[in-house]
Order: C-alpha cells, then structure tokens, then sequence
C-alpha cells in the first residue's frame, strides 16, 4: 500500500487530475492572470489570495500561475550561480509580424493567430531567437523579464545534457551497470539497469507516474522529496536517495520507452557520487557559469538539500534562450566550446523509434528520445525539452529558431497544449524559412 499523502500531495493529485478534464473547465488565461487576480499582494496578503506550500495551495489552478514564478519564496532552494563576468547580451531584431501568424491547432479547421495561441495554452513567457536574434519575446501575468520560472521537466533534458557530456569525455561509462556507480542502488530495480538505459527511459520499473491516481508511485516520491516535516506517523523515505532504493524492477530493460521522474533523480545521484558536485553545482561550473547568463539559476531541494535532478530547476526565461542557442550551435557559444559537438549530434540523431512507439504518444508519432531529449525525426531535424504546464525548449536547426517557453496551463499533461504549441512552433518555423531576412 502506498503511505497515505498529506494534504499538499491530495491538492496536488486534485491539479494533476487536470489531466483527463477538458480545458474549458478552467478559466482562460485572462480570468485567471495571478497579477490580475493580485495573488499575493498585501502586507499581509488577504486569506484568500495567499498561496503556501504547506497545505497545498500554492499547486492549485489559478494560484498555481504565481507559484511557477516564485517558487524561492515558498520553499528551499539552491543556487546555480552564473558567475561573475558580465552577461552576454542577445541582440534584438524583433519582428511584430509574428504575432499575426496563422496557426492551425491539431483537428481544428479555423486557424488561431500566434498571440492567440498564446492565450489559449496560459503562455506565462516566451522568446524566440533565430540565428541568436531575439525575433520575439514576450511576457505575461507576474512573470517578468528578470524573474524566473519553474522548468518542471525541461530540468531532465538539462540533467541529461551534463550527463552526455560526462559519457562524452570518459568519467562515465553508458554501457555500465547503475550499481557500478551506486552501489546502494543494486537491490533497486536501478541496479542492473545501464546508465544508457537510465539516460534514455527504457528501464522498466514497477513505477507509475499517473498524477490522476492519489496511490501512484509518483506521490509517494514527491512525498519523499517534500523538504517540508513529515507528520509524526511517517515512516516512509525522507529524501530522493532514500525513495530511490525502493523503486522495483517489472519487465526487462532496454526494451520500452517508459517515461519516469526517478530515472533523472538516479542519473543527477550518479553525477554527484562520480564527480563530487551535485547536478547545480556542475550545471554551474559546466555550462551556466559560461553562457554568460543574466542571473543564477536555482533549484529546488530536499530536506538534505538534494537538487531535485527530475523537474527541480528554475530560471530566466532568457538564459534558457542561451542554452538552447548554444545547443543549436553545436554545443559551442560565447566564443567557446560548452558542450561537446559529438554530444549534440548523439542527441539530434535520437533514439530507439520502436520503443519509443510502445509509449503511446499519439500526437508524437515517429518521435524518439535520447539523453532526456525528445527528437520528433521531422524533417527540421526538431528536439525538444518539455516540461508538464507547458515548459518547452523547441530547437528547429533547419530554421535556425530556438524557442523556448514557460507556461502554467491548468492541465498537467503536454498532450493538452501540444495540438496548439507543436503547429505554432512548425508555423513559425515555415514562416523564418520563408523570410530568411528575418
């Protein structure tokens, strides 16, 4: 039996169970912009637009739009510091045709404009760059250009960029065994898994990450992680490496695509037990420290203060933009080589089609996912991050875009925006090719 949840998990399995309701069951994003309905604001705020951790409120629809902007002042945190040189300024070329562009979502017959679009999938922010020009940038309800938003699982394709980079230069093995490198994970259905298989999902665990159902695994990990106190009759995992070891094994590995949080959490342990740094701190010295970022990034953490390697980072909106940028460029960026190109080209490539298939996904057909990457195999070359409420970084190489998007839809699940957000993004991205001055 899975641990009865506390009253933040039970509101938080009330969201997530957005996943099987129709969207007009919500408010639009105009009814609910947290900066109109003033969530918040007050010294002290009113009883009914305060938002806390501690019983749940600050996940549930509409408070939940100024959680994913303000996550530091609710919970603990660390920093992913972006050094001390000056940032590297993006030029702008801004192009007001965007927002008149016609997108036609999934199984509609009319087309919603781009700033249409926006609306209709809750867009917290958004930019656009192509060749590293800022064409486009925008920013809604109390999201603002120096502030930063949660990545929910963007946060794993960053993690798994580190570790690619890892395997690249040779302090990690992707044939070797997860044991190898933790053995306090060889009893874990983690233990005979390859690092490969844990970097591209294909584990099979006897997990489910079904965030409808209040039993699922995924809210006794999400307890565990909780850096909140547990209620006195607790006595399940009190931390990320804790719940880790209690994950089991249930079919063979290497044979389906299997999309699960933990598989993150068990690489960003690797990193930490091979490198001595925990995920922020090599994100900071491999990557952040050197794009010449405008702010630190941070994490979220447990209550030993583990980065939640899963969906824990948060960020400015145009450091992400940096990011991607740099990936495009095969993994080279203000004037150096970040990330190796080979790394970069391994993950454009993507992975196993047919285990991917096996998913189900069925607005991703023909999509892989490698290094927790997804590749759409379109004929852009297109990859993406992807994180529930809408996160996306979207890299077009053949248009030369990156863009990359925060949002808080009410619906968890990205098959509610992708029949809008995957059209707009292949629109945008015929329309640069079509205006190569641009």
């Amino acid at each position: 039996m899975r641990p009865i949840l506390p009253l933040t998990f039970v509101l938080l399995v009330f969201s997530s169970a957005a996943v099987y309701a129709s969207v007009t069951d919500f408010p639009d994003a105009q009814a609910s912009d947290p900066a109109r309905l003033k969530w918040m604001v007050g010294a002290p705020p009113p009883p009914d637009r305060t938002v806390r951790f501690d019983d749940g409120s600050y996940f549930r629809f509409p408070a939940m739009r100024w959680s994913v902007a303000n996550f530091r002042q609710l919970i603990p945190t660390l920093n992913v510091p972006r050094g001390l040189g000056a940032p590297l300024p993006l030029p702008r070329q801004l192009d007001p045709r965007i927002d008149a562009l016609p997108v036609v979502p999934t199984g509609a017959s009319q087309p919603l404009t781009w700033r249409q679009a926006l609306d209709a999938t809750y867009t917290d922010g958004i930019v656009v760059l192509r060749r590293g020009n800022v064409v486009y940038e925008r920013y809604f309800g109390v999201l603002t250009d120096d502030g930063q938003h949660a990545a929910m699982s963007v946060t794993k394709s960053v993690v798994g960029t580190l570790g690619a980079m890892l395997v690249a230069d040779g302090t990690l093995d992707a044939r070797r065994k997860i044991a190898d490198y933790v053995p306090e994970l060889g009893q874990s259905a983690f233990g005979s898994a390859t690092l490969r298989q844990v970097l591209d999902m294909t584990t099979a665990l006897d997990y489910s990450e079904d965030y409808a159902d209040p039993n699922a695994h995924v809210w006794a990990h999400a307890q565990a992680g909780n850096p909140l106190p547990k209620p006195k009759d607790y006595t399940g995992p009190r931390s990320y490496f804790e719940f880790l070891q209690t994950v089991r094994q249930r079919g063979e590995h290497g044979q389906a695509f299997g999309y699960k949080t933990v598989n993150t959490d068990v690489l960003g342990w690797v990193i930490a037990r091979v490198t001595g740094r925990n995920v922020a701190q090599l994100l900071s010295e491999r990557i952040w420290s050197r794009l010449g970022s405008e702010q630190d990034a941070y994490f979220t953490v447990d209550s030993i203060g583990t980065p939640f390697a899963g969906g824990g980072l948060n960020a400015g909106l145009r450091d992400i933009a940096r990011f991607g940028e740099m990936l495009r460029n095969g993994g080279r960026f203000n004037g150096q080589q970040i990330v190796p190109q080979s790394v970069v080209k391994d993950i454009r490539q993507g992975g196993d089609k047919e285990a991917f298939a096996k998913a189900g996904y069925s607005q991703l057909k023909g999509w892989s996912y490698r290094a927790m990457w997804w590749v759409s195999h379109n004929p852009d070359g297109a990859y993406m991050a992807r994180g529930v409420h809408g996160q996306s970084i979207y890299i077009d190489p053949a248009a030369e875009m990156v863009i990359v998007r925060f949002a808080s839809h009410p619906v968890a699940a990205n098959a509610a925006n992708d029949g809008v957000t995957l059209p707009a993004y292949a629109a945008l991205a015929r329309y640069l090719l079509e205006n190569p001055g641009t």
